[in-house]
């Protein structure tokens, strides 16, 4: 860990669709952060990945591209990939989760945090201040057939691959987190979601966090299936605090967790390993609307917010966490006064979201 840094280098990769549009009022809004709490910068290098630098130059994720990944700080990620541009055997262009196995991003980070004023699902006043967050393996379970899958004229295969080391350092990860988030007041829970009692690799991932928990006396640790904490996502999703899962459990549980907070568009999201991270939106890059202004910012401001926490962490950098719970507080506070963006039928679109963000980020003390 550097202690102090006070100049991140981040790679910024806007991407396809609304990418653009919602990165550009993102960066603007942690420039401001940083420029309000004083003492550090940050400097952006815009790179090109994506399905429009397929069509471009035919690489999806150009190696220029991935060494200043490596080199950088942090990544900043906004959207890829285009369902009318595909790689020749049919499968979306997807170079987002080709980094994560490049730079071993093997902790996939989902919070799920309820905001003021966005509407979600559940009536019981509970579910209106939801502040857990999902942890999925992002390098492993049933994503360790991405690219590798076998079709046959009758049958086709992808495998499920659970490693010690792989859950081990997951595990640590979490309960690391809920460690972290309990010195903030979140209760110091870790639950495992598996499928223990029909999967052998599943009883194998519970058995290791078993044997993980004990290294973290201060935390609480539980093990639920994961057709039953579905069920309690949409009954009780209070109870949580940090959960942790296999990575197409995560994948799924991470968009029902969206959903209790007013969907995609309100949802960040970050891809960490021991030594890189990327920091995106939950949402894809909705071409049906690229260009129209329509898009919902919020996911990716907020997803920046998690960069600057990380790297507040990372780096024993307290003006960066200052910076980090700045936007998000203005995040929170713009909201709060009635937005409605167009997926929850209102008529707030790019502009106004992200002007009414920077409104609030200069109205606060610094």
């Amino acid at each position: 860990m550097t202690t102090n840094k006070e100049t991140f280098r981040i790679c910024v990769l806007p991407g396809d669709g609304i990418g653009t549009e919602i990165m550009d009022p993102c960066l603007a809004i942690l420039e401001q952060a940083c420029r309000k709490v004083g003492g550090i910068s940050l400097e952006n290098e815009i790179l090109p990945a994506g399905a429009a630098c397929y069509v471009e130059c035919g690489e999806a994720l150009p190696k220029a591209t991935v060494d200043a990944a490596r080199k950088a700080d942090a990544i900043l990620l906004a959207a890829m990939g285009d369902p009318a541009i595909r790689y020749a055997d049919g499968t979306e262009i997807t170079p987002q989760i080709e980094l994560r196995f490049i730079l071993e991003l093997y902790a996939g980070v989902r919070p799920v945090r309820s905001i003021a004023g966005v509407p979600g699902p559940l009536a019981d006043p509970r579910a209106h201040a939801l502040d857990f967050v999902l942890i999925r393996e992002s390098t492993e379970g049933l994503f360790a057939s991405y690219g590798k899958g076998e079709v046959e004229a009758d049958e086709a295969r992808d495998t499920q691959v659970i490693t010690r080391a792989g859950s081990e350092r997951l595990f640590r990860f979490a309960f690391q987190l809920a460690r972290q988030r309990k010195a903030n007041g979140a209760p110091g829970l870790v639950t495992c979601i598996d499928k223990a009692n029909v999967f052998a690799s599943m009883a194998f991932f519970r058995e290791i966090f078993q044997q993980i928990a004990p290294d973290f006396p201060d935390i609480d640790a539980s093990s639920a299936y994961v057709d039953a904490t579905a069920l309690d996502f949409v009954r009780r999703p209070w109870i949580f605090d940090v959960l942790v899962t296999e990575n197409m459990f995560g994948d799924i549980l991470s968009d029902l967790g969206a959903g209790l907070i007013g969907g995609l568009g309100m949802a960040p999201s970050a891809d960490i390993g021991n030594d890189h991270a990327v920091f995106q939106p939950c949402h894809g890059s909705a071409p049906d609307i690229a260009g129209k202004g329509l898009a919902n910012p919020a996911a990716m401001i907020l997803s920046g917010a998690m960069m600057l926490d990380w790297l507040g962490h990372e780096h024993g950098q307290e003006r960066a966490l200052k910076a980090a719970g700045l936007v998000r507080n203005a995040v929170d506070a713009a909201f709060s006064t009635g937005l409605k963006s167009v997926e929850f039928g209102g008529s707030d679109g790019t502009a106004r979201i992200a002007g009414a963000v920077m409104t609030a980020l200069d109205a606060a003390p610094a």
